[in-house]
């Protein structure tokens, strides 16, 4: 389908940008699910950005009946520079609905994500994200801070977002209406064609994981909104990206990256020990928090050994 000028409430056009790096175990089923789940978008396009991935991911988007139009980076590039690249074929006045290739979305699921795009300053929406068995998956987050950090640490990621001192945003009640957000996972969120015009390209240097944080993040600093809507229902079946050690140590250190970016010294530092701290109280538990404690102990390293890897 072709893409035109969208008008300020969204209804000229949509691209769907879908990064895959060997999905093609869960990319058919989300590629099924957008006929019904875009139904009441007149206009959009699909786009695959895939990450050279050996295991037919592209060969199956090009195949598919939704007609997605496919670009072949190359080489494992990362995340964000996948976006780019989809990003830059289509008109700068396009929305941009960007999908983890393991989400299925609900009939009607874009349309009421879109509407909001009606309302001035709105940058991005987010849908409300189920898991496989039914139950709400809490993609809304809350800023990366010191107290996050050590209440993760010493009382888990669960208790501790049950109690409203973690990263994550787990009270119920939040997620059964509209409404302003700090930032959201990135497994489904909609830009509207005005936050890319401001905020401009997702960041390359973060390659997986924390750049949606980021963006999200300057998204708020050039004043727009981030709003979530749960009459647009996703499904995340989880593990788009792979599970691993070294992942696990990438994300580590991204995170720690990130918040040196914004805060000075000493609170980057407490920051860092309480990731740090966190890992080795777990590291009894295998090797992924053993790979997390090195991520955060070296951040940069990480990241190089990484990029190192992807490009081999």
């Amino acid at each position: 389908m072709d893409i035109v000028e969208t008008s300020p409430d969204g209804k000229g056009g949509l691209a769907v940008i879908i990064v895959t790096y060997n999905s093609a175990e869960a990319l058919p089923a989300l590629l099924d699910s957008l006929a019904d789940g875009l139904r009441g978008i007149e206009r959009f396009e699909v786009v695959v950005a895939d990450n050279n991935s050996h295991d037919g991911s592209s060969d199956l988007a090009a195949a598919h009946p939704i007609g997605a139009r496919v670009i072949c980076m190359g080489w494992n590039a990362g995340y964000a520079a996948a976006i780019n690249a989809a990003a830059a074929t289509v008109r700068q006045g396009v929305s941009l609905l960007v999908l983890n290739p393991d989400l299925r979305l609900y009939p009607d699921a874009a349309k009421p994500l879109v509407e909001h795009l009606a309302s001035p300053g709105v940058g991005v929406v987010v849908p409300i994200n189920y898991k496989q068995d039914g139950s709400v998956d809490p993609t809304l987050r809350r800023e990366p801070s010191v107290l996050s950090a050590w209440a993760e640490a010493v009382l888990g990621g669960s208790l501790a977002a049950r109690v409203g001192w973690g990263e994550i945003v787990d009270l119920s009640a939040r997620y059964d209406s509209c409404g302003a957000a700090e930032w959201a996972t990135g497994s489904a969120l909609l830009i509207s064609a005005q936050a890319r015009r401001i905020v401009g390209e997702w960041d390359e240097s973060f390659f997986l994981y924390s750049e949606e944080v980021d963006y999200q993040r300057r998204v708020r600093e050039a004043g727009l909104s981030i709003i979530f809507e749960p009459q647009a229902k996703v499904m995340h079946a989880g593990g788009g990206s792979g599970s691993s050690p070294r992942l696990f140590a990438l994300m580590t250190a991204n995170r720690i990256r990130y918040y040196r970016r914004h805060h000075g010294r000493l609170k980057a530092a407490l920051f860092a020990s309480g990731i740090a701290f966190g890992q080795m109280l777990r590291c009894w538990r295998g090797s992924t928090h053993r790979a997390g404690l090195g991520g955060a102990l070296r951040p940069s390293g990480a990241l190089s050994q990484f990029r190192a890897t992807a490009r081999a």
